[in-house]
């Protein structure tokens, strides 16, 4: 990071006010980026972010205040006319065309033509991105068609997307939720030289540490309202959390007990491939087992096996004492047995779809009268009792899910499956993409269902997150399972130590 700059804003916006009906999203708003800095967007979810920076886009029209850019007023009636100017946005869900290469992604409606405009010049597109990477210091070949890219290098294609507009603000959300630490790394040394030309960053993020690495400045928003702008350095962690939720969030603790003697889940000497070698360990009712691990050590391999999602080589699984085949995802819900994927939006809700029908989903069997006729009022009633049970904020149990939070989208997901009655619970990276508000309230939730005796399984690459909620940690690295940790005792560094352990593990 380097010192904070001092130049004129790049871009102000002073007093700005929107509303959508029913709701006050952004009430004077404040907000400016200096060229060479990068400036991080704090706020839980509903806070009004995204809508501040649909705004600055031109995706939205604000009902009030000012937006500058050079100093000059401007209005930004569209995205392209943001564009104009030199406002480009990455979103946290990338919009490329798979089936086209770099270039054609990074020109798309403005390739370069040839032949009295007829063709596409093919050889210039190339060589124009070509030129791009080369100013970003990476190595991807323009020819590459985006879809054989890693999520990593495709968040590359769309800066240089951006960069191809003359792009002079780059606002990234949530850049790196699908990252590994590697690719942070190389993402962060290309936003370095990015503040190196001059070009301003707007961060929005929900990852503190990489505020601290990354960050000039914060501006933290809460409730559609600027709350106050801070130098990244020297702002402590809490201030800014406190700032966030407007509350102190209480210490993290350790997770107490043991859960009960009842084994609920064992499974013995699972291998699939690579990624599953020899996996064996057991699962109590009332306990929270954490699996950590390095990308790539094979947890989610692990969890979507047990799932049925991905066929094994080998290996039992046992439910409640009796081994059990569980060939397809149906087997493992007929088993007592739910996922909750990290990616909840593609593989956990229908985010089209209701409140209530996301609720119901996993259980509607139940509601048919005679067979035929889906129980209405039946519905209405059990999402409306989960929506309480777990505090789900929205309007109504007939708001489109994916108009809800994160952190509210993913207890609809917990709500399904707990209608469902699942005795067995894993949780795959539970908290990504969610405000550190809302992680304390489904770190709460898993405690109370582990208290009521459902046994789950948390995957999750926060360290912090692994030590606060398990009761035991199994840990792997390259398909294995390097050790086990007492979740009351373990430290960071002990984690850490079984998941590099690559050679001398159990075969």
């Amino acid at each position: 990071m380097t010192d904070q700059p001092t130049a004129a804003p790049l871009v102000e916006m002073r007093g700005v006010e929107k509303s959508f009906p029913g709701v006050r999203a952004l009430q004077g708003v404040h907000f400016d980026l200096r060229p060479g800095e990068v400036h991080a967007l704090m706020g839980e979810n509903g806070a009004g972010k995204s809508t501040l920076m649909k705004i600055l886009t031109g995706v939205y029209q604000p009902d009030g205040g000012e937006i500058r850019v050079d100093g000059q007023p401007v209005t930004l009636p569209t995205p392209h006319a943001a564009q104009a100017l030199g406002i480009s946005i990455i979103h946290q869900e990338l919009f490329l065309m798979n089936h086209l290469t770099a270039a054609q992604n990074i020109f798309i409606g403005r390739e370069p033509r040839k032949g009295l405009g007829i063709f596409v010049d093919e050889a210039k597109l190339k060589r124009d991105a070509a030129a791009i990477f080369k100013r970003m210091k990476v190595q991807i070949d323009p020819a590459a068609e985006v879809g054989h890219m890693t999520v990593a290098r495709q968040q590359l294609v769309e800066i240089a997307k951006a960069l191809s507009y003359n792009a002079r603000v780059l606002v990234m959300d949530e850049p790196t939720s699908a990252l590994n630490e590697t690719e942070v790394e190389h993402l962060f040394a290309v936003i370095e030289d990015l503040k190196a030309n001059g070009v301003g960053v707007v961060y929005i993020t929900h990852k503190m540490d990489e505020v601290k690495r990354i960050a000039d400045r914060v501006t933290v928003m809460r409730d559609g309202q600027y709350i106050d702008t801070l130098p990244a350095a020297a702002t402590p962690m809490s201030t800014i959390i406190q700032l966030m939720v407007g509350r102190e969030l209480a210490d993290q603790h350790r997770a107490t007990g043991t859960g009960t003697a009842e084994e609920v889940l064992r499974v013995e000497g699972l291998n699939r491939g690579t990624m599953i070698r020899n996996v064996s360990f057991a699962l109590k009712k009332g306990e929270i087992l954490g699996f950590a691990g390095l990308m790539g050590a094979g947890r989610t391999e692990v969890a979507r096996a047990i799932f049925g999602a991905d066929p094994l080589d080998s290996g039992t699984i046992h439910i409640h004492g009796r081994a059990q085949k569980i060939g397809t995802p149906a087997d493992a819900v007929a088993q007592g047995i739910a996922y909750l994927s990290e990616d909840r939006k593609h593989f956990g809700l229908v985010t089209g779809m209701s409140v209530r029908d996301n609720v119901t989903m996993a259980s509607w069997r139940r509601f048919l009268s005679g067979g035929l006729f889906m129980q209405d009022d039946a519905l209405g009633r059990v999402a409306e009792d989960y929506v309480r049970k777990l505090k789900v904020k929205t309007p109504h149990i007939h708001q489109e899910t994916r108009l809800l939070s994160g952190g509210n989208q993913q207890k609809v997901v917990i709500a399904k499956w707990l209608l469902r009655d699942c005795d067995i619970l894993i949780f795959d990276e539970p908290t990504r993409g969610i405000d550190v508000g809302a992680k304390a309230e489904i770190y709460r939730l898993l405690e109370d269902l582990a208290a009521g005796g459902k046994a789950i399984i948390v995957i999750s690459s926060e360290l912090p997150e692994v030590l606060r909620l398990s009761h035991r940690i199994a840990v792997m690295c390259e398909g294995r399972i390097t050790g086990e940790l007492d979740g009351r005792t373990a430290s960071q560094e002990d984690i850490m130590t079984l998941a590099t352990q690559r050679s001398g593990a159990a075969a």
